[in-house]
């Protein structure tokens, strides 16, 4: 196998419980290097454990997880997170560190010595220009811009790997335009294989290479956004779509 063959990101039976329930039912999913996947479905379909099985925030039941070719479960969690970067709806900020510390985060617990200037560069590839807003503290910023700090704090430690949680869910409809295009132009210009999780269909089209639509546990269909548009493969998927109006254009 050569290096061009290997998968970013890839699922293959995964299977978790809680309880009796069935977060996942054997699951299978691959993310080529440089795509963007979208995880789209209703609250419990098993989107964002998915999500999380890629960086060990979850582990798996049964099925496996391989990152870059190499089993999951053969990685340090801790190391493997670090690796990745990941961006939560919340941001998750630390509200005691200014910006640009929490920008420098990730390089700083790799103890890279450029850490500083990693987190100055990813700020300003998100719009806030570090010498501005560098020393301020998140308690200063809009809930936009505490989430192109969590961004900037994803893509610090320069990852090839991006794992979004709702990212812009709890935004406003400007700001949330607003920052998909950030995101639009970061990934046209890093070409970061990318896992997206998102409750809006208009934002998984828009955003990502492929959409994969889970419900209960399993993946209903996986398909670029104009197939998944033009051919629903199920009952469920054609509802979908309908009920949030998004049509082929």
């Amino acid at each position: 196998m050569t290096d061009k063959d290997i998968t970013a990101l890839r699922a293959e039976g995964v299977v978790k419980r809680y309880g009796e329930a069935r977060a996942l039912d054997g699951v299978s999913l691959a993310v080529a290097r440089g795509e963007c996947v979208a995880l789209v479905g209703e609250s419990g379909s098993g989107k964002s454990t998915l999500l999380r099985c890629f960086n060990r925030m979850v582990e798996p039941d049964a099925g496996e997880v391989r990152v870059e070719g190499r089993d999951a479960r053969t990685l340090d969690p801790v190391e493997l997170r670090r690796r990745i970067g990941y961006v939560q709806q919340d941001g998750g900020l630390l509200p005691h560190w200014t910006v640009r510390r929490n920008a420098a985060l990730v390089p700083w617990l790799r103890e890279e010595g450029d850490a500083a200037a990693r987190a100055e560069e990813a700020l300003a590839r998100v719009g806030l220009p570090p010498e501005r807003y560098g020393d301020r503290w998140p308690r200063e910023l809009s809930g936009g811009q505490r989430q192109r700090v969590a961004i900037a704090r994803a893509l610090a430690a320069r990852p090839s790997l991006l794992l979004l949680d709702e990212p812009f869910g709890a935004l406003d409809a400007i700001t949330r335009a607003e920052l998909q295009e950030v995101f639009r132009a970061l990934r046209a210009e890093l070409g970061i294989a990318t896992v997206l999780v998102t409750h809006d269909l208009h934002e998984a089209v828009l955003l990502a290479d492929r959409v994969a639509v889970l419900r209960r546990g399993r993946i209903e269909q996986t398909a670029p956004p104009a197939e998944l548009l033009a051919a629903p493969a199920t009952e469920y998927v054609r509802n979908l779509l309908h009920r949030a109006r998004v049509v082929a254009s």
